[in-house]
């Protein structure tokens, strides 16, 4: 570029100093002074030339070092100053150059800031322009749409195929108005999301920003909250029902019914003491999820847990005609809580003996590998049907909800279970045939000492 400028200064400068010196040789005689004029002539000419050059020069190292104030990678020429006009406009950029850079170095770094916040936000981010293309989206909107692939100036619909928000998002770029919604995209699921689009306007163009929170896991625990006030209240009204009818019917005269009369208060003792079992099992559910820093753990017997549980529940099984066989148990330590586990094995001990088939039989096995201990509890009752299985642990969840309450159950005794285990750092998992029984595993660590 500077020897273009200095080519088209030479000949400027030619056709300026010409006219001149042939004018003066034209009315001069003399040959000498012909000659002296000439070699004039000639200077001019070639002084204009080299100051036209100088000129271009300067001026191409000043586009050059304006070109290198906005980007760092673009090399700059050392400028030196003068006392002309281009002398006044390099000391000025001289001056000038270092706040540019320092506004240039701001700028880059607040929009590297923000950019990688909203690429690390957990709530989903969505900018588009005027006609609904996307400008911006973060890693989090990019999962919860289920799309991969390049989105910058992608349409929006190609990205999401959701009417909603693109009727949202139109709305907020027409109106310039914000607006907030709730709404569900389904592309992994169904996902509820609570919505807030903002118009995003500047000097040049318009469009729109939106902030889509994943409101799902609130929706569901509002739905358990429900389910679960549902069910207690579901559970605690029947045996409530009971207690207040044969109460009734005794102050109504059937404290004088002498065949009857026994038969009655047996029942309301029993409702009674099915009242007492589901608030006992409530407050061990409770303390279990209260979130209270658990203390320390320490060593457990497992054979010991074992003995007790199983003497705890012989009764039981003499009376139903089930009888409970152990294998071989060796003298082994799990790392844990010894009132939990015992706990945790004596409702497993419990519902194979109730939901076992007469005359059948639960089977007690302990398994240990170099840092786990596995006690596996098995039964030869009716089973559990495959669709039920990963519901079994839910609170009041009952497969056959006749028999459960026939034999007394309260429906929180597996979810008890799951989270006692949980809280030694263990796991419980399940097999299970229909007709055929099943199988349940707890996985416990190792005490090691040290």
């Amino acid at each position: 570029m500077a020897d273009t400028l200095a080519r088209k200064a030479s000949l400027l400068a030619i056709l300026v100093a010409a006219p001149p010196i042939l004018a003066i040789l034209a009315l001069v005689d003399n040959r000498t002074v012909r000659l002296m004029a000439s070699l004039w002539g000639i200077l001019v000419v070639v002084g204009a030339f080299l100051l036209a050059r100088s000129r271009a020069q300067r001026v191409s190292s000043l586009t050059d070092f304006v070109n290198g104030l906005l980007e760092p990678s673009f090399p700059r020429p050392s400028l030196h100053t003068s006392s002309d006009e281009l002398g006044t406009l390099t000391s000025s950029l001289l001056e000038i150059s270092p706040k540019i850079e320092e506004l240039f170095n701001r700028l880059n770094t607040e929009l590297t800031r923000r950019e990688a916040i909203l690429a690390s936000m957990t709530d989903a981010v969505l900018a588009v322009d005027a006609r609904l293309n996307v400008t911006f989206c973060n890693h989090a909107f990019l999962e919860a749409v289920g799309y991969h692939g390049a989105f910058e100036y992608v349409p929006l619909l190609k990205v999401v195929r959701d009417p909603v928000l693109y009727q949202m998002l139109r709305h907020v770029v027409d109106s310039e108005e914000p607006v907030r919604e709730r709404l569900q995209l389904s592309a992994q699921g169904t996902c509820s999301f609570d919505v807030y689009a903002a118009p995003l306007n500047s000097t040049r163009s318009r469009g729109a920003i939106a902030i889509l929170h994943d409101v799902t896991p609130s929706e569901q625990l509002e739905r358990v909250k429900r389910d679960f006030i549902a069910n207690v209240s579901h559970e605690i009204r029947t045996p409530l029902a009971t207690i207040c009818g044969y109460a009734e019917t005794l102050l109504g005269g059937g404290l004088e019914d002498q065949r009857n009369r026994r038969r009655f208060v047996e029942i309301i003792q029993a409702n009674g003491v099915r009242l007492n079992n589901i608030a006992a099992d409530l407050l061990s559910l409770s303390e279990l999820e209260s979130g209270k820093p658990a203390p320390q753990p320490g060593p457990v017997s497992v054979n010991d847990v074992l003995c007790n549980a199983i003497r705890a529940m012989e009764p039981a099984a003499r009376l139903t005609g089930v009888r409970i066989r152990t294998g071989s148990i060796p003298d082994l330590q799990a790392l844990g809580y010894g009132i939990r586990l015992e706990q945790a094995v004596v409702n497993l001990l419990a519902n194979a003996v109730k939901f076992n088939k007469p005359n059948g039989e639960v089977s007690v096995e302990v398994g240990e590998d170099r840092d786990q201990i596995a006690i596996s509890i098995s039964d030869t009752g009716v089973g559990i049907p495959p669709e039920d299985l990963s519901r079994i642990f839910e609170r009041f969840y009952r497969v056959d909800k006749a028999r459960s309450r026939q034999v007394g159950g309260t429906g929180l005794g597996l979810s008890i279970v799951k989270h006692a285990v949980e809280q030694m750092n263990g796991a419980i998992a399940v097999k299970s045939q229909l007709g055929q029984g099943s199988t349940f595993t707890l996985t416990l660590p190792r005490y090691i000492r040290q």
